[in-house]
C-alpha cells in the first residue's frame, strides 16, 4: 500500500490537493484536503496533507488507514481561512500616515475607504469585502450610521485640513482646479440632482463635482454643486472655502479655458486670488499675426506675450496673456481643420445633408467654403493662450505655461475617481448620503494618489499585486494558528517607499 499527495487542476482553475491511497495499482482511498487559488494556499494545503500522512503513519499500528471521504479528525490541521492582511494593513497605514485616523476617530469609515480602494462596490457589498479581509465587518446599519456621522459632523473638512497639513503649506504655491459631473439614473430630479451640461453628454439628472488638488494631483478639497451649476460659478466658492481653512496660505490657481469669463476673472481678482487660466483663441493674436505677416515662421516652443482687455465698461481690465506655439499641437489642429473642411466640401457638393459646419458659408441659399476662416484657423494652429494676473517678475512666461500644464494631474485624479474608485453614487438618493459617499471617495483618492506617487504604479496594479499575499489561519486540535504570508521580492520592492504606520487588525 502506498500513500502520496496529489494535486489536480479543477475546472474552475483552482488546484485540488488530495491524499491518495493505492493498493497495488488500485486507488482505495482519496482524502480531499482543499482547493488552492494562489501559490500560498497551495503550499499551505500541501503541508497540511503531508502532516496528515505523518500522523496516520504514527497511528498505523491501530489498524488499516482510513482515507475515505469522511470528515477529518479534530486532531488534524485544517485551513480555516486566508486573508489579505498585508494589503489591509498597508492601506490602513497610509490612511493613518495622511493624518486621517487622528483627524476623525471612526474605524467604520476608515474601513469603507479601504474597501472602496480594494473593490468599489455598494455599501451593502462592502460587508463581504471587509469579511474577506479577515475583519469583523460592521452591519449595514453600522455603515449607514457612519455615513450619517460623516455628513452631520462634516468629516470632509477634517480630512481636507489633514491633506493640506500632510503636504505642507510651505510647499503649497500652486493649486489646480477642475470639475466633472456624476449622473443619476432616476426618473425624478430634485433641487440637487438636476439635468445640466454633462461632461459625459448625458441627459439624466446630475451633480457637479469640483476638485482642488496640488500640482502633483494630491486632493486638497472636494465640493459638490447642483447639476445645473455653471462651471465658472464653482471656482470662487471652492477657493473661498480653502482660504477660510488656511488663511495664511497664498496660492495661485490654474484651471482650464472652461473657467475663462470676464466675470469670473473679475471675481477672482477682486477676491485677491492669483490665477492662470487657459484662453480660447477666436482669432490670431496680433503679435503672432504681425510676426507671420513679416515672413516669420513659428518654431516649436516659441513664446509671445501681450496685454489684452477683458470685460466692458467700468469692469474692463487689461491682463497679461502668454501664447506658445507647439508643433505637435499644430499637427493635431491642422488634421482637425482638414476634417472639418472636408465635411463642408461634401455639403457644398451635395453629397451630405446640409448642417451647421465650422467652415460652411451659406449666402442666399448658396453654399461655399469660408476660405478666409479656414486660413485664419490654419494661421493660429498650434497656438495656445494663457491668461494670468501674475506679474512677470513673479512668474515668467515659461513658469506660467508649465504651471498650467500640471492640470493633467487633476484630470488624472478625476479619472481615478470615476474608473478605479467608481465614484458615481448610484445607490444613494439623499444629498447627505451622497455627500458622505463623496467624502469616502475623497479619502480614497488621497490614499491612492499617495501610493501611486511613492510606488510609481497605479492603485489598481498595487492592489492586484498585494491581494494574493495572504496570511493563513489553520486550526490544530481546535486551536487557531496564524501563518504569515511569504513576502516576495516584487512586493517588498513595491512597499519599500511607503512608511506604513499601524494597521487596523
Amino acid at each position: 500500500m502506498s500513500v502520496f499527495v496529489r494535486k489536480v487542476l479543477t475546472k474552475s482553475g483552482a488546484t485540488a490537493v488530495q491524499i491518495v491511497t493505492k493498493t497495488g495499482r488500485q486507488v482505495t482511498g482519496i482524502d480531499h484536503i482543499g482547493s488552492a487559488h494562489t501559490d500560498t494556499d497551495l503550499a499551505l494545503l500541501t503541508d497540511i496533507a503531508r502532516q496528515r500522512i505523518r500522523e496516520r503513519e504514527r497511528d498505523a499500528g491501530q489498524g488499516e488507514f482510513d482515507f475515505g471521504l469522511a470528515p477529518s479528525p479534530a486532531s488534524t490541521a485544517l485551513l480555516a481561512r486566508a486573508y489579505s492582511r498585508l494589503l489591509y494593513d498597508t492601506l490602513a497605514g497610509v490612511y493613518a500616515q495622511l493624518g486621517f485616523a487622528s483627524a476623525v476617530d471612526d474605524a467604520v469609515f476608515r474601513d469603507l475607504v479601504i474597501a472602496r480602494i480594494i473593490e468599489p462596490a455598494s455599501k451593502l457589498d462592502t460587508i463581504r469585502i471587509l469579511d474577506e479581509l479577515g475583519l469583523t465587518p460592521p452591519s449595514n446599519t453600522g455603515i449607514h450610521r457612519s455615513l450619517n456621522r460623516a455628513a452631520d459632523e462634516n468629516y470632509r473638512d477634517q480630512f481636507s485640513k489633514a491633506c493640506v497639513e500632510f503636504r505642507g503649506t510651505k510647499q503649497l504655491t500652486l493649486v489646480l482646479y477642475d470639475v466633472t459631473t456624476l449622473f443619476f439614473q432616476v426618473e425624478q430630479e430634485d433641487d440637487y440632482r438636476i439635468p445640466g451640461l454633462s461632461k459625459e453628454r448625458r441627459l439624466e439628472p446630475q451633480i457637479v463635482v469640483g476638485l482642488l488638488v496640488d500640482e502633483r494631483g494630491f486632493p486638497l478639497q472636494l465640493h459638490s454643486f447642483e447639476g445645473n451649476k455653471a462651471e465658472t460659478l464653482t471656482l470662487v466658492p471652492v477657493l473661498d472655502a480653502f482660504r477660510a481653512q488656511h488663511p495664511d496660505v497664498a496660492v495661485s490657481v490654474a484651471c482650464d479655458a472652461g473657467m475663462l469669463s470676464a466675470a469670473n476673472l473679475l471675481a477672482l481678482e477682486d477676491a485677491g486670488y492669483s490665477f492662470i487660466v487657459g484662453s480660447r483663441i477666436a482669432k490670431t493674436p496680433y503679435d503672432i499675426a504681425e510676426f507671420q505677416n513679416d515672413g516669420g515662421i513659428l518654431n516649436d516652443g516659441q513664446i509671445f506675450e501681450s496685454q489684452q482687455w477683458f470685460g466692458r465698461g467700468e469692469t474692463r481690465r487689461q491682463r497679461r496673456v502668454v501664447y506658445q506655439y507647439r508643433e505637435k499641437r499644430a499637427r493635431l489642429d491642422l488634421r482637425n481643420i482638414e476634417k472639418q473642411v472636408e465635411k463642408a466640401r461634401n455639403v457644398v457638393a451635395g453629397t451630405s445633408a446640409v448642417k451647421k459646419g465650422r467652415f460652411l458659408k451659406i449666402t442666399d441659399a448658396k453654399k461655399s467654403i469660408d476660405e478666409a476662416l479656414v486660413e485664419s484657423a490654419k494661421q493660429r494652429a498650434g497656438v495656445k493662450g494663457y491668461v494670468t494676473n501674475l506679474p512677470i517678475l513673479t512668474a515668467s512666461a515659461t513658469t506660467v505655461i508649465d504651471a498650467y500644464h500640471q492640470l493633467f494631474n487633476v484630470e488624472a485624479s478625476f479619472r481615478m475617481a470615476k474608473t478605479d474608485l467608481r465614484a458615481r453614487p448610484i445607490f444613494h438618493r439623499q444629498r447627505e448620503k451622497i455627500e458622505a459617499h463623496l467624502t469616502v471617495v475623497f479619502c480614497a483618492i488621497a490614499v491612492s494618489r499617495h501610493i501611486q506617487e511613492v510606488t510609481g504604479v497605479s492603485i489598481k496594479r498595487f492592489v492586484k499585486v498585494l491581494a494574493p499575499v495572504k496570511d493563513a489561519v489553520i486550526v490544530v486540535e481546535g486551536i487557531e494558528h496564524t501563518i504569515p504570508a511569504a513576502i516576495t521580492d516584487e512586493v517588498a520592492l513595491l512597499l519599500k517607499g511607503l512608511t506604513v504606520m499601524g494597521g487596523g487588525h
